[in-house]
């Protein structure tokens, strides 16, 4: 099970990630308590939340490197998807539902106004907490900027990073409701931010939980990558016809493909083994992630129900 240079690059910023929201966690729940700020202990909730996630980004690295084997013969690089699905429903449940029944619950309890040291003291620790976001956010952000495909195609680190941008968000509108709440007397204000934080998670949760589904149930690989083998295949004077195509992402860096071909007439039964090896080294050599490649020649003149099958792993 080797690890890649991606795959380490990724580990190292979701490592980074943890320990901030382990650190930052215990200072907005120590803040929180001591201020009985329902935004902070909202915001204390988001980095308990995304440390848990952080957990599972680093199990789905690990688990998604796991080699082909009979049980699972086209390799285990959906973990990868998986594990994201269960970060995103940590963030709904552990940060989103936490954060607006805080709302709630500030908001029945009614007006009440805390000392000025307790929110100073709770502004200091949030401004610590963007700061240490903020640092981790630009780390997520400098990986993507020297990355092949960007964001969109590592499920682990578009996670990361949008826990980060979600954090600095929320630190910024928590840090405005206690402002506002310390200047006014009225809890409304920080009941406001804690809700506006936990319709923010919850929004976040739905995109990656969307994203992370799509690939569980078989997203189609990019469509550039599609068409460009097509193209390829068109281009062979051998095929006739391209019939159908499909393409399926099976991990970061596995793709399937299975195309249904009509060849030329005049080939014999030898040609065509040829021709079909061929076809599918090209594919593989030009694309490496098109690991996975089965070709259905439908139309093989020497044999008219002849069809040949090549698999992409020997």
């Amino acid at each position: 099970m080797s690890e890649t240079t991606t795959d380490r690059k990724t580990r190292i910023t979701v490592l980074i990630a943890l320990a901030a929201n382990l650190v930052i966690a215990v200072a907005k729940a120590v803040g929180g308590v001591f201020a009985g700020s329902p935004a902070l202990l909202s915001e204390a909730a988001h980095s308990v939340a995304d440390s848990v996630n952080e957990v599972f980004l680093l199990a789905a690295l690990r688990r998604s490197r796991k080699p082909a084997d009979r049980k699972h013969p086209f390799g285990y690089g959906k973990e990868r998807f998986f594990w994201s699905l269960l970060a995103a429903v940590g963030i709904f449940v552990m940060g989103g539902c936490f954060s607006v029944l805080q709302g709630v619950e500030a908001l029945r309890g009614g007006n009440h106004e805390e000392s000025s040291g307790g929110y100073i003291a709770g502004l200091a620790v949030l401004f610590v907490a963007l700061l240490a976001e903020g640092v981790s956010l630009s780390r997520a952000l400098l990986q993507v900027r020297g990355q092949e495909g960007g964001v969109g195609k590592d499920p682990a680190l578009r996670t990361v990073i949008a826990e980060d941008a979600t954090a600095v968000l929320g630190v910024l509108v928590a840090m405005a409701g206690m402002a506002l709440h310390m200047v006014t007397g009225q809890i409304v204000w920080e009941a406001s931010a804690s809700l506006a934080i936990g319709v923010l998670l919850v929004y976040v949760a739905y995109r990656l939980g969307k994203d992370a589904r799509d690939q569980l149930i078989g997203e189609a690989a990019d469509p550039e990558l599609r068409a460009r083998i097509e193209e390829l295949l068109r281009e062979q004077p051998e095929i006739d016809e391209v019939a159908s195509l499909l393409t399926m992402r099976l991990g970061m860096d596995s793709t399937l493909v299975a195309a249904r071909i009509d060849l030329v007439p005049g080939l014999d039964s030898e040609h065509l083994e040829q021709v079909s090896m061929r076809i599918r080294s090209s594919i593989q050599n030009t694309w490496p992630e098109a690991d996975q490649v089965f070709l259905d020649i439908t139309d093989a003149p020497t044999a008219a129900t002849a069809t040949v099958e090549a698999a992409g792993t020997p």
